[in-house]
């Protein structure tokens, strides 16, 4: 781990403006990745800017209908919050589909939004890494590559985002709130995480100075209809293979709305809005949910290793719409898909 500096801001401006006058300064709030990142020699910060002790860490009510989560609560308080609980449950499971209770008591909202690929590779100082150091290179292309992308990957680099928690946040249409060095301004959640194109060293559309203060969850919340179904490894503490958020809307036997997520195969959340509404006004049946599923996975171009995740998604998005339509929503604490 390299020498860094460290600051501990007592206001949002002092946070912003240490982070604009020195590039290669970091927010650090739980920590849960960037320290990782950091003993591993793959971050590197000059600074640390630690805003643990800023007031961002309060769930409330909007007066849309909706909640606001702030950046620094804590992923186990936003699962177990009453309201979410009640109201976006398909956000509690997914959140409790990811990582350990320890981390959960850990881990902020805004820390999961920025956490970084586990790419081997990109883990391994000692190998090329486009994400790691522009124009060097991807080993994971041509390479061991069974958990990278099969949508939206680029030359550049194959690698995919890790989170559970942002597949629920970008099938609720969650907006996020940042505030910088130009005052605050709001970003859509699907254009918050960025394709790796020719700059996969940039994971999202932050600008420099910028801090997330919080995320809107519109009032929406799919209830009666929707599930996380999560396909890993093993059981338990295991990174996505595939996951997928799904919510319906169903109106007099049809579907009314749809929105589908997809994680562990892109670059970001994956969503496919074309998809998403070739389901509207169908009947739920395997028969609907199958031609969607083969519709989103028509682009999707495997890379040796990790060719199964094809068949593995379409049926994955088959299996997560059903158990949404039948209002069964996978158990998170059961794991086990049936």
């Amino acid at each position: 781990m390299n020498r860094f500096d460290y600051l501990r801001a007592a206001t949002l401006d002092e946070a912003i403006a240490a982070l604009s006058a020195d590039p290669g300064a970091k927010v650090i709030a739980g920590g849960t990745n960037l320290v990782d990142l950091m003993k591993y020699d793959v971050a590197k910060p000059s600074r640390v800017v630690d805003i643990t002790r800023l007031p961002l860490d309060a769930i409330e009510e909007r007066a849309d209908g909706g909640l606001r989560l702030g950046a620094l609560a804590t992923n186990a308080d936003t699962a177990y919050d009453p309201r979410v609980k009640a109201r976006y449950p398909l956000l509690a499971s997914a959140i409790l589909a990811g990582a350990s209770g320890q981390l959960r008591n850990a881990a902020t909202t805004g820390g999961n939004l920025l956490q970084r690929t586990r790419c081997y590779y990109f883990y391994d100082p000692g190998v090329a890494c486009n994400k790691r150091e522009p124009g060097s290179g991807c080993p994971a292309i041509g390479g061991v590559n069974r958990i990278h992308a099969v949508l939206g990957a680029s030359e550049q680099c194959i690698a995919v985002h890790p989170s559970d928690m942002c597949v629920a946040m970008a099938a609720l249409d969650a907006r996020i709130n940042v505030e910088g060095p130009q005052g605050p301004r709001v970003i859509a959640f699907e254009d918050f995480h960025r394709l790796p194109g020719d700059s996969p060293h940039i994971d999202t559309t932050l600008q420099p100075g910028e801090v997330i203060t919080s995320v809107d969850l519109p009032p929406d919340d799919f209830g009666p209809h929707y599930t996380y179904l999560k396909l890993r490894d093993r059981l338990s503490y295991a990174f996505a293979l595939v996951s997928v958020a799904a919510a319906l809307k169903i109106e007099r036997g049809c579907i009314a709305e749809v929105r589908l997520a997809l994680g562990g195969l892109a670059h970001k959340p994956w969503r496919d809005r074309h998809g998403e509404a070739s389901l509207v006004g169908k009947i739920p049946d395997r028969a609907s949910f199958q031609a969607a599923a083969d519709q989103i996975l028509a682009g999707a171009v495997g890379q040796g290793h990790n060719d199964f995740k094809i068949d593995l998604a379409r049926r994955a998005i088959v299996r997560a719409l059903a158990q949404a339509a039948a209002g069964t929503p996978q158990s998170q604490s059961v794991k086990r898909v049936n």
